[in-house]
């Protein structure tokens, strides 16, 4: 028995290029490629981040939506966990998980060289999910 493919007759394949970069809310810059502005996409989206030398982000966490991340280049270092208690180091060709609800801070310890990777998420809209958290800013302390 053969099963049938329910498809949208509205449904198109859509290329895109990443768009303007703009700063988030977590303070660092991003360039959208997929999400609910550009295709219409319902439950995913994707960008690239880029963190300048010596940046970081601000301390926040994503509601109910996990995020992806592949590292094209640049080192990376991210504090996360409920009090940022845990420590990553995130290098070109790293794959890094985080789950929904995690609060997390990225940064750059990097003096010369920029970090950029690929973020995918499953919120369709990059800023609707992001969640400030100023409370932990002291406790994410740098690392070399």
């Amino acid at each position: 028995m053969t099963e049938m493919r329910k498809v949208s007759p509205t449904a198109d394949c859509r290329q895109v290029r990443a768009g303007e970069a703009y700063v988030g809310k977590q303070a660092l810059n991003y360039q959208v490629g997929i999400s609910a502005e550009t295709v219409g996409a319902q439950g995913i989206h994707l960008q690239l981040v880029t963190i300048p030398p010596a940046a970081r982000a601000k301390a926040h966490l994503h509601e109910a939506h996990e995020t992806a991340i592949y590292a094209l280049t640049g080192v990376s270092h991210v504090w996360h966990g409920q009090q940022l208690e845990h420590h990553a180091i995130v290098a070109p060709g790293d794959f890094f998980y985080i789950p929904a609800g995690v609060p997390h801070l990225p940064y750059n310890p990097s003096a010369t060289d920029a970090v950029t990777a690929l973020i995918a998420r499953t919120d369709p809209n990059e800023q609707e999910s992001v969640v400030l958290l100023p409370e932990l800013e002291a406790l994410a302390r740098p690392q070399q």
